[in-house]
């Protein structure tokens, strides 16, 4: 052991005089393990957050949307879609359409998006249909039947039986059946009063010409699902019906509004979405769920930073404890220091006795603190310890997701911040004078 660090540590562990200082050694070590901790234990909620914001993104919509610039739909899709699934990084394709419109039921009624697609490939971009809670989204995956729009001057109040009589409750059941099927999400159905099995009225904005003007189409749809995704954007605008009865309320014929893509790497999506642009040809533009969700993660990144620097504040004041412990280390062993540099000690190695004093309460500080917050982090995020509620916050726990990265980057910091409160009390030891100190001696 070198001379510098065999004196610190015996100063560390001798008993002192003034056992005063030795209480601030001990509350210096307290301070740097518990902004330590504190730290890690944020960084792993922040970081807890992000990945299940970011997982519930992912699984709510594609990773890259392809659609026409001049907005007027992408005809011939079957083959440009599968043009395209053969591009590198691309795992799965999916045709979509995405229009605004007024669904009600009664007396009340959402905007919503209506997304129009088809089962077998909606799944294989993204995972909405697979949070059903109530229902089934098997009936979106049948053949389209002829069910026909309806094109009036008013809005029904989407309860089909209304014009039935008492005796044809098999007629009503039957057109019900008819119907065709809509999944909405678990905060519009609630607003809507909808349940499974309950019939909405489903009114598109983009009309039709008539003898008495243009009027709003519109069409009864069955409830065959509520999915619940966990957000709240989702659960309460979106809803899925088949691509057909989609181009046929919109009257579109064949086209489609996008088309969707999963890739094989997410950090990738602008450089692979480019690629998707120029094999798609001119006309097209395609969008990422980077960019879609740029706002949201820059908050984040920044609620990230700003947590850093707040609760790192705690190591701060834990510097400033190591400066006074340290000074009044100097004072005490003034004597010392005098006797041990009329012996031959140089300057620089009394001034490396107060620094590696410094360090060695940062490191144990430093270490007892990523026990402590890797311990807490891990227990949190495997037991659910702290519950929220699902209502106000999409989960029902406090997610933790520690990374050795911040560990190591926390521990840099506090270990950089030890050594700079050592440099005036160092330097300090370094100018004592031997002759002055053991005057009177």
């Amino acid at each position: 052991m070198r001379f510098e660090l065999f004196v610190a540590s015996r100063y560390l562990r001798a008993k002192r005089r003034q056992a005063f200082i030795g209480i601030i050694t001990g509350i210096s070590i307290a301070g740097v393990a518990a902004g330590v901790a504190s730290l890690i234990i944020a960084l792993a909620i922040n970081n807890g957050f992000r990945q299940d914001l970011q997982q519930r993104l992912l699984g709510s919509t594609s990773n890259i949307s392809l659609q026409r610039i001049a907005d007027d739909g992408i005809r011939d899709w079957p083959a440009l879609m599968q043009r395209l699934e053969k591009q590198p990084h691309v795992v799965a394709a999916a045709p979509a359409i995405f229009e605004q419109v007024l669904i009600s039921r009664g007396p009340r009624a959402r905007g919503a998006v209506l997304k129009g697609m088809i089962p077998k490939y909606e799944r294989r971009v993204g995972d909405l249909l697979s949070t059903l809670k109530e229902g089934s989204a098997a009936a979106l995956g049948e053949h389209a039947g002829n069910s026909k729009v309806s094109s009036v001057a008013g809005v029904g109040d989407g309860d089909s039986s209304r014009d039935e009589s008492p005796d044809s409750l098999e007629g009503v059941k039957e057109r019900v059946a008819a119907m065709p099927p809509i999944v909405l999400g678990r905060d519009m159905a609630d607003g809507l009063g909808a349940t499974v099995g309950s019939v909405v009225l489903v009114t598109s904005p983009q009309g039709e010409l008539t003898p008495f003007g243009m009027v709003p189409k519109y069409d009864r749809f069955r409830v065959v699902g509520i999915f619940d995704s966990g957000f709240y954007d989702y659960d309460s605008s979106w809803a899925f019906v088949r691509l057909a009865d989609a181009q046929q309320l919109f009257g579109l014929g064949d086209l489609i509004s996008v088309i969707e893509f999963k890739i094989d790497d997410i950090y990738n999506a602008n450089n692979i979405s480019r690629e998707l642009e120029d094999a798609a040809g001119p006309g097209f533009m395609a969008t990422n769920w980077m960019e879609q969700n740029k706002a949201l993660f820059h908050a984040l990144k920044l609620e990230r930073l700003v947590t850093f620097i707040t609760i790192g504040l705690i190591v701060f004041v834990a510097a400033l404890n190591i400066l006074i412990s340290l000074i009044m280390m100097v004072m005490e062993k003034t004597k010392d220091i005098a006797v041990l540099m009329s012996m031959g000690t140089k300057k620089a190695q009394v001034r490396n006795v107060f620094v590696a004093q410094g360090v060695l309460i940062g490191i144990l500080g430093t270490l007892i603190g990523l026990v402590v917050g890797y311990a807490i982090s891990y227990l949190g995020g495997h037991y659910h310890v702290i519950s929220l509620s699902p209502e106000v916050y999409s989960i029902d726990y406090v997610p933790f997701a520690p990374r050795v990265m911040d560990g190591v980057l926390v521990a840099l910091v506090s270990i950089g911040v030890s050594f700079i409160a050592t440099l005036y009390p160092s330097w300090s030891a370094a100018r004592i004078l031997p002759a002055e100190a053991l005057r009177y001696e």
